[in-house]
């Protein structure tokens, strides 16, 4: 594009697209986000929803006796999950003067513009690495602590989900109103204390083991985020369970997945334990994620017996493995700093996807348009987000283990 006297939104946009192809939008995402990197990708999902069919019984005519098997005959039980996509986003908005003050300088230009841009990048994209292990709330994590307006996360490892300036909620749990009486602004943040400093105290019925949540994350018990493997492969299923319209208690272990408690063995045998049951279910989990505290745990206790192996990802992103040779195979066992700490996610990646409107997360802008003039500010406003779903095809081949 032509050089033009003054950087306007065309030729800005124009780096935009030569700065961020979608191939390098990917290796920032992935490269520190190791469920979202290896997870299957479908980016085709439009419509209204999309079903995942499931067959939770095979058909029930079968006896030693022929009549016996005739008179008992019946179908298969096909069931199905209605997928429906959730929205993501995060905003970046750069002034104008400081773009135009940069222009006799390439270098200054990209960084003026590019720091804003990546950071949203950042910011949604751990959002999505996020929810994949979680239960659709968008939980930033338990308070143990409050004390005016210092908070303190139940289990320390949670305020990395913490951020300078984000503005939080309250809840008593994941299915009841918000109890906070208005959005509170995170001030510091103490990360080796595991605390929290908010503008104002929570107020309302807050308590000490509320559940802490992103502004517009969570809703008076509406779960707007992802559906992640907590949603997925839950510790118990309930009599009035819905899981994208499938009741999963006729048959839980098949319909949602293996629970194994685990946390009164060493860490080894809770995973050899887990996959034999899941083994049982007729899965073969391939790779288990956990956090990295679990992950050095498990480490310790292999000592001299530990091997390693390189997994790779989408974009030549790679990940170091520690194996674990269990009934069902070998299983590659991966750190990620998204899961919950103490538990284990033994998955058969196969049964796995992602699936989205476009990419996720991307660059919006469906009208052609990646930057916009604010109107109300000299300033342009770019937008990143995403339209997706996580989906199972066969949870009881999939496993949640409890740790110590």
């Amino acid at each position: 594009m032509p050089a033009t006297a003054t950087l306007n939104r065309d030729s800005f946009q124009a780096a935009l697209k030569e700065h961020y192809k979608q191939s390098s939008v990917e290796d920032m995402v992935y490269k520190s986000n190791p469920l979202l990197a290896l997870i299957k990708k479908y980016t085709k999902f439009g419509g209204l929803n999309m079903p995942i069919p499931i067959i939770s019984a095979n058909p029930a005519g079968r006896s030693a006796t022929f009549a016996t098997a005739q008179a008992n005959k019946m179908s298969s039980e096909i069931d199905k999950f209605v997928l429906t996509r959730v929205k993501d986003y995060a905003i970046a908005s750069i002034d104008s003067e400081t773009m135009e003050s940069s222009q006799g300088d390439a270098n200054a230009f990209m960084n003026a513009s590019t720091t804003e841009i990546d950071g949203a990048l950042h910011a949604v994209s751990r959002s999505l690495a996020k929810a994949m292990y979680g239960d659709g709330s968008g939980s930033l994590g338990a308070v143990t602590g409050v004390s005016g307006t210092t908070l303190t996360m139940s289990n320390p490892g949670d305020i990395t989900n913490i951020e300078v300036n984000m503005k939080i909620v309250s809840a008593a749990d994941a299915d009841s109103a918000i109890t906070s009486a208005a959005a509170r602004t995170v001030e510091t943040v103490d990360r080796a204390a595991g605390s929290f400093t908010i503008d104002v105290a929570l107020g309302g019925t807050s308590s000490d083991s509320d559940l802490i949540f992103a502004e517009g994350d969570y809703t008076d018990s509406a779960r707007n985020k992802v559906s992640g493997l907590a949603a997925w492969l839950p510790e118990s299923v309930g009599g009035s369970d819905s899981h994208f319209g499938l009741d999963r208690a006729k048959d839980p272990s098949r319909l949602a997945g293996v629970f194994f408690d685990g946390s009164a063995l060493p860490i080894e045998e809770a995973l050899i334990d887990g996959s034999s049951l899941v083994g049982r279910e007729g899965g073969r989990p391939d790779h288990c994620f956990m956090s990295f505290s679990s992950y050095a745990s498990l480490e310790k206790a292999l000592g001299a017996k530990v091997n390693y192996t390189d997994v790779s990802a989408k974009q030549g992103v790679g990940f170091k493995a520690l194996e674990v040779h269990a009934p069902t195979g070998t299983i590659k066992v991966i750190p990620d700093l998204n899961c919950q700490d103490n538990t284990a996610w033994l998955l058969q990646m196969d049964t796995w996807s992602l699936n989205s409107l476009g990419a996720a997360p991307k660059l919006l802008g469906a009208d052609g348009n990646r930057v916009l003039r604010e109107a109300a500010a000299d300033a342009i406003e770019v937008r990143v987000g995403y339209y997706a779903q996580m989906a199972c095809k066969a949870p009881g081949w999939n496993g949640q283990i409890k740790l110590a």
